[in-house]
């Protein structure tokens, strides 16, 4: 009768720790999940602030064209009706035209820009870079998290779907023209 009580116990005791567990994961799963919708919503903000400085500086042909294109791609898709980009437009479709837009950039000459337009641009690609990286990042963490045995098995992330590094190529720190140390060396 004593062991029988005993083995009850032990038996609630290890069901309630498992219950505690499942209901942190869940908690922390879901948190990473706004923390990750958070940091797209940042890096998708940081992207268009990109796009508009280069549509600022009055630059023709290519590149040009890749910044309204990013500017598309970065608007409401009410907005990209008529366009020639899909309405939907996912994450891989938005690295592609991200990246050309990089590809335009790191091909133009930032010695011939003003002072004023080249300064928001360096800014607004230094904020892609930080952006970026917060979103891959909040990604590495969620993933990781989802990947534990308990989450698959019990499904605590529902029907969210899986979401995806942003992999795109970060400009050269000396592309920048700004000092990082502020020294000058």
């Amino acid at each position: 009768m004593r062991v029988a009580r005993v083995a009850v116990t032990a038996g609630l005791l290890v069901a309630s720790a498992g219950v505690v567990g499942a209901v942190h994961a869940a908690t922390r799963l879901d948190r990473l999940h706004v923390r990750t919708d958070a940091a797209w919503a940042a890096l998708d903000a940081a992207l268009v602030r990109r796009a508009h400085a280069v549509s600022r500086l009055g630059c023709g042909g290519a590149l040009r064209r890749a910044a309204d294109t990013a500017l598309l791609a970065g608007a409401h898709p009410a907005l990209r009706a008529g366009s020639e980009l899909p309405i939907r437009i996912g994450v891989v479709g938005r690295e592609e035209v991200e990246n050309e837009l990089g590809r335009g950039l790191a091909v133009l000459d930032r010695h011939g820009l003003d002072a004023a337009g080249a300064r928001a641009l360096a800014d607004a690609e230094q904020r892609v870079v930080i952006a970026r990286r917060v979103y891959n990042d909040a990604v590495r963490d969620t993933l990781a998290l989802r990947s534990h045995r308990m989450v698959r098995w019990l499904r605590l992330a529902g029907t969210a779907p899986l979401p995806r590094y942003f992999e795109i190529a970060e400009p050269m720190p000396s592309d920048y023209g700004l000092e990082l140390d502020g020294a000058g060396a």
